[in-house]
């Protein structure tokens, strides 16, 4: 996406402390709402001031946000990486949770709806029992993970600004138990590792989202795993059992004769495990061996001669 200096939408210093940022938001999102400003472009505007609040708001992602824009070539061209977040812990609500979005098919009503909401739950957290808050965080695991469980060495980095917006980085280091069988998505909860209470309260919960590193093999959906598994011509043609990696160790798969490219095998029950566990689909791909030597230009030859085969028969008429 287009690079947009986020700080000069909502008229504000780069070292603007978190209170000038909802300041400066509430008062230009009252001025270009659409149902009371008489601006041409208000609902564009609109939706700009809140793209750059969305940002600026959280630490973590105001974070990112500045070290991108310090290069002048990925300013230019401003794409944060898959799971930027992760590693990251924040305090208060996670970033999908309540966070009102002005982008495209936002409503801008829900503006006054969420500051509503906001103002009410802060009434509602005044009259109630000092307690610490909750924490989030975003862990990346392997798939292999999920699949054989056990404890894991996880280090959050929770950004902290002072009054004059600068940043500075507490890092600390968790052993987690990792449940076999969890999915992407799911979180864990650790009671009393969140933020310390004000006073002699107990302390915030860590709530730790889970997601799955790239990996270079498979690909996941829910508890189902996906495999693109290469064959040779004639292991589709003739049939072959050939050894095949799995998250959980490699097993042998039974190619059945006649296999077309693409076709789709399922091993019931070889995905991420649970009480139904997920199902491991093996996509077929059928690749051809180099003509790059005379006997295998020969053996194509003679595969020609042997076929009669037209690829491109339904292609007539």
């Amino acid at each position: 996406m287009t690079f947009q200096d986020y700080y000069k939408t909502l008229g504000i210093p780069h070292n603007a402390s978190q209170e000038d940022i909802k300041r400066a938001y509430r008062k230009l999102a009252r001025k270009f709402h659409p149902d009371v400003s008489k601006v041409p472009d208000a609902e564009v505007r609109f939706k700009e001031i809140g793209e750059a609040y969305a940002v600026l708001k959280s630490p973590e992602k105001r974070a990112a946000y500045d070290q991108a824009s310090r290069d002048p070539e990925t300013a230019r061209h401003f794409t944060p990486p898959p799971d930027w977040d992760a590693g990251f812990e924040f305090g208060g609500r996670a970033f999908n949770g309540g966070d009102f979005a002005a982008g495209p098919g936002a409503n801008p009503r829900d503006f006054f709806e969420e500051l509503f909401r906001e103002q009410a739950a802060s009434a509602s957290h005044r009259h109630s029992p000092e307690a610490g808050q909750d924490h989030h965080a975003k862990v990346l695991i392997d798939l292999e993970d999920s699949y054989r469980g056990g404890q894991r060495s996880v280090v959050l980095r929770l950004p902290v600004y002072d009054a004059r917006g600068s940043v500075s980085w507490q890092e600390r280091t968790l052993a987690v138990v990792i449940p076999q069988g969890i999915c992407a998505g799911q979180h864990l909860r650790l009671a009393g590792q969140g933020g310390p209470a004000p006073g002699k309260g107990p302390a915030g919960d860590l709530y730790l989202e889970i997601e799955f590193n790239p990996h270079p093999l498979f690909r996941v959906e829910g508890r189902d795993v996906f495999l693109d598994l290469p064959v040779a011509p004639w292991e589709a043609a003739l049939g072959a059992s050939v050894e095949m990696p799995t998250p959980g160790g490699v097993v042998q798969l039974t190619i059945p004769p006649g296999s077309a490219a693409e076709r789709q095998l399922r091993l019931k029950g070889r995905g991420i495990p649970g009480p139904t566990p997920g199902s491991l689909f093996v996509t077929l791909k059928i690749v051809l061996p180099a003509a790059a030597s005379e006997k295998a230009r020969a053996a194509y030859r003679a595969m020609a001669q042997a076929f009669d085969f037209n690829p491109r028969a339904h292609l007539k008429g």
